[in-house]
């Protein structure tokens, strides 16, 4: 199991980390991208760096998503309660704003849960929302990414053959989870993360985690995506 881990993040290594502030600009529309996290080393022999998260988009949406989860426009901190906040569009702010609260025994934690991309919750809950709370939260967050975050990216093929439970995301997802050797360090946040797959596992997301790993034809994949980000870098 762990030989396919260990080739996947060898391969990465030939490509340059993103580190905060990058130009959004130079970045492709379509990618795989795979989060590192500052104090997490593989387990695979070394100190190299562990990813920690695998992610897509859909077809087109790829700057959109690194931009929502490093809030590179700062007017979406300018939300109130007829509005969602900013990890609302994003899973892994999300999850890292869960880890915080969590960490802090936060009661928020049960508003924090709540989606307010849904019309019906900006109403039925509103009341609920501590809007200086979230905005204290959200900035935390951003601090979190920008300083503790890094990743690299794939150019990829097109959305089906990147998403769901037979794209390829799905297989690198279940490579990483499957690894026996890289495990997170005692002091990674995700620790103290609410969710169980999370918090027992290594990975910021609770999908894919069982997924078959990355086969033959997922490694030449890879590799061609490898060449064409390479080429365009």
């Amino acid at each position: 199991m762990s030989e396919q881990c260990e080739w996947l993040h060898e391969q990465l290594q030939r490509l340059q980390p993103v580190r905060y502030p990058f130009d959004l600009n130079q970045l492709p529309e379509n990618a795989i991208y795979f989060f590192y996290e500052a104090g997490e080393s593989w387990g695979h022999g070394g100190d190299k760096p562990r990813v920690v998260r695998v992610g897509t988009h859909r077809d087109g949406n790829f700057r959109s998503r690194i931009a929502e989860h490093y809030l590179l426009n700062n007017s979406k901190m300018n939300f109130n309660k007829d509005n969602p906040k900013p990890s609302d569009r994003s899973i892994f702010r999300k999850n890292i704003g869960r880890a915080i609260l969590n960490q802090h025994e936060d009661p928020y934690l049960k508003t924090w849960e709540i989606d307010f991309m849904k019309t019906e919750n900006k109403t039925k809950f509103a009341e609920r929302r501590d809007i200086h709370k979230e905005r204290e939260v959200e900035a935390e967050i951003t601090r979190q990414m920008r300083s503790n975050f890094s990743f690299r990216f794939i150019e990829s093929i097109g959305q089906a053959r990147r998403m769901g439970t037979t794209g390829l995301e799905s297989s690198l997802i279940g490579t990483l989870a499957h690894c026996p050797l890289c495990r997170p360090s005692r002091n990674w946040l995700g620790r103290h993360s609410p969710k169980g797959l999370i918090r027992n596992g290594k990975l910021w997301q609770v999908q894919h985690l069982k997924a078959k790993q990355i086969n033959e034809q997922d490694r030449k994949a890879i590799l061609e995506s490898l060449e064409t980000t390479k080429r365009s870098g």
